[in-house]
Parts: C-alpha cells; sequence; structure tokens
C-alpha cells in the first residue's frame, strides 16, 4: 500500500527576491511524502501563481492523486500517466513533488542514486549560475562581485528600464560570465536594440525576452540579435518544443513546470532531436527539488539551480555546489536528508550577515498564496 503525506514547507529568501514582474520574500513550498512498505521518498512543490498553482491547489491535487498512486512505487511511467489523466492541466509542481518521491524510493530499494538509475555520470555536471535580483544597480553590481567570488556564472535580472546601466555596472564590478534573463519584460522591437546594446558587455544568452505567447515576436528577435536566444516561460511542457524549433536557440526546463524528472526526460530528448540547447531551471526551492533536477543536469548545456542557494534557512542537505560545479549526493535515491540544528545554523551564518534568523516551517496547513 502506498501512503501520501503532505505538509507545509515555508522557505525564506537570505533577501527580498524581485524580478520583472514581482517581489518575492518567501516561498510557500509542499512537502510530500510517500511511504511505501518500509521505504519513504520526498518530494517538493514550488508552487507558482504565474502557472496557476498555490499552495492550497497542491493539496488538493495531492489528495485526489493519493488515491490513484497503485500499489508498486516502481511503475513511474503508470503512475504519472494515471496523474495526468487525473488533471491534465496544470498541476505540476503537485506532480513533480510526486514524480521526486516515486524515484527517491526507486533510488533507496536499488542502492543507487537516481543518477545512477538514469546510466548517467556525474561527473559531467554544469556550472550553476547564480541569480543576481533586481535592485540599485550599484547594488546590483555589489551583490554580483560579492557572488562572483563563489560562482564563476552570474544570471542578471532585468526588465527594468535601466537593464543597459545595470549591466555596464555589473561587468565593470566582475568579469564572471553572465546571462540576462527578461522575464517576458521587452517587447520584440525593444529586445533587438537592447540586446544589441548589452552585446558588447559579453553575455553568454538572453532568457526569455518576450510575453510567452509571442513566438514570432521570438523569431524576430533570434533573427536579429547575434546573441543565443533561450524560452523559459514560452516552454512550459513536451507539447511546447515543436513550436520553439527555428524561434530560440534552447529551451529551460523546470521540473515545476514540466511535472517532474520523468517529463523532464522526455524534453530533454526531444529538445535534442530538435537541435535545441537545454537549460535546467528551478523556482525557490529546497534542496529537496533542487537536487531532484541536479541529478538529471549531465545531460544539459546550462544550469540554474541556485533556488536553495537563495534561500536562509534550508532544511535539507543534497546537492553541492563547488565553485560552481553541480556536485550530486552519492547517497542511494535523491540523496537527499534532513539538516540537523547544527547545520541549518552553519547555512543561516553563511548566507545571511544580518544574523537575523528567519526559519522555515514544515507543518500541515500552513496558508499561502
Amino acid at each position: 500500500m502506498i501512503e501520501l503525506n503532505a505538509h507545509a514547507l515555508d522557505l525564506t529568501l537570505a533577501t527580498p527576491f524581485r524580478i520583472s514582474r514581482g517581489v518575492q520574500t518567501i516561498a510557500r513550498n509542499v512537502l510530500t511524502q510517500i511511504t511505501a512498505d518500509e521505504a519513504v521518498g520526498l518530494g517538493e512543490a514550488a508552487p507558482s501563481g504565474y502557472y496557476g498553482e498555490r499552495r492550497e491547489s497542491v493539496y488538493m491535487a495531492l489528495a485526489d492523486f493519493s488515491e490513484h498512486l497503485g500499489d508498486d512505487p516502481s511503475r513511474i511511467e503508470d503512475i504519472m500517466a494515471a496523474l495526468d489523466t487525473r488533471l491534465r492541466h496544470g498541476n505540476a509542481a503537485a506532480k513533480a513533488s510526486v514524480d521526486m518521491a516515486l524515484y527517491d524510493i526507486l533510488g533507496k530499494r536499488l542502492g543507487a542514486p537516481v543518477y545512477e538509475l538514469l546510466g548517467l555520470n556525474p561527473e559531467r555536471t554544469p556550472v550553476t549560475s547564480f541569480t543576481i535580483g533586481i535592485d540599485e544597480p550599484a547594488e546590483m553590481a555589489k551583490k554580483a562581485a560579492a557572488a562572483a567570488k563563489r560562482y564563476p556564472t552570474l544570471k542578471i535580472k532585468v526588465g527594468t528600464g535601466r537593464d543597459l546601466e545595470i549591466v555596464r555596472a555589473i561587468r565593470e564590478a566582475t568579469g564572471a560570465t553572465l546571462r540576462v534573463d527578461a522575464n517576458a519584460a521587452w517587447t520584440a522591437k525593444e529586445a533587438v536594440r537592447l540586446i544589441r546594446e548589452l552585446e558588447p558587455y559579453g553575455l553568454e544568452f538572453v532568457e526569455q525576452p518576450l510575453p510567452p505567447g509571442d513566438i514570432e515576436g521570438l523569431r524576430f528577435v533570434r533573427e536579429h540579435v547575434t546573441l543565443p536566444v533561450i524560452a523559459d516561460e514560452s516552454c512550459v511542457t513536451l507539447e511546447d518544443i515543436p513550436r520553439m524549433v527555428g524561434v530560440v536557440d534552447g529551451i529551460n526546463i523546470k521540473l515545476m513546470k514540466c511535472g517532474g524528472i520523468h517529463h523532464a526526460l522526455k524534453m530533454i530528448h526531444t529538445a535534442r532531436a530538435h537541435h535545441l540547447k537545454v537549460m535546467l531551471g528551478c523556482m525557490i526551492e529546497s534542496s529537496l527539488a533542487i537536487t531532484a533536477a541536479a541529478h538529471l543536469s549531465p545531460l544539459v548545456d546550462y544550469a540554474d539551480l541556485d533556488g536553495n542557494l537563495l534561500t536562509s534557512d534550508d532544511p535539507f542537505d543534497g546537492v553541492r555546489v563547488e565553485r560552481g560545479k553541480v556536485m550530486l549526493p552519492e547517497r542511494a535515491g535523491l540523496g537527499v536528508r534532513p539538516r540537523d540544528d547544527e547545520e541549518r545554523r552553519r547555512a543561516l551564518t553563511a548566507t545571511t550577515s544580518s544574523g537575523r534568523h528567519a526559519r522555515s516551517r514544515a507543518e500541515r496547513g500552513d496558508k499561502g498564496d
């Protein structure tokens, strides 16, 4: 018999995190626990209102899913197909949390980490970027210079009306590899102008310059700039990939957008078949969900798996980052374990200079937006 339980998981940001469409100070996530016989698997949902999910909707979806998990957690293909049938549209974060927990159980049963189950080489993991949220240009430059001491690749959030000033200030502060992400804030003509102005600052690529539905606009931008263009909000599921061919240079896959490891694998291979570059991204997540995504990272070109690095009190220990490179845990399953109090104290000290403690909660029934 398979049993599913869900608990609130609040993650407090080390500093307020602003992108072009809003600011976030806390992520109201959900911890999913699946028990099958004596095996326990953990998963995490990081719902986004942008994609129509909130904590309450995750709880509702999980309550429905709990009745349709079958009696063998190793049959992930069958289980995820059943969940897609139950709630075909949306609820991707809820599905992702179930998917992670199932892979965690499978790895633990077989005594192998998930990357080994998938036949992947952990030495082929990429470097992850570290994201600099929107702020005053001088403050962003200061944060970038500090972050670059540990992370050689930075992703800069733009879409402000002062984007050229921001990138110029950051480039003057650091020689790190820079990516920019407009989160759909520009128009097509504006994007062409801005990207051309930004090109001299040595950017690696531009992510999601236009609103997600403007496919022809993305094509226009790609045809008129030399920097690669990566789609994020425009490419959510497997079915979106064919529409990206000839429109962008690559896609950003997130477990919380597509529904988990199972669906992400299909997206990666489909993107490769269409000669698209692949990036693995994330929401604001603990090391639980970040580690789940990281097990796929040997398959991709780029990684932006820093959601846990932006929090002040990550309750889990899993994937590590050394000089920017993603380092996978060798423990069975996802390889994630809860931090003890001392580990959490050290993590908090490392990420907050003010010394103010903002603790995460993991209690059933916490209300979030």
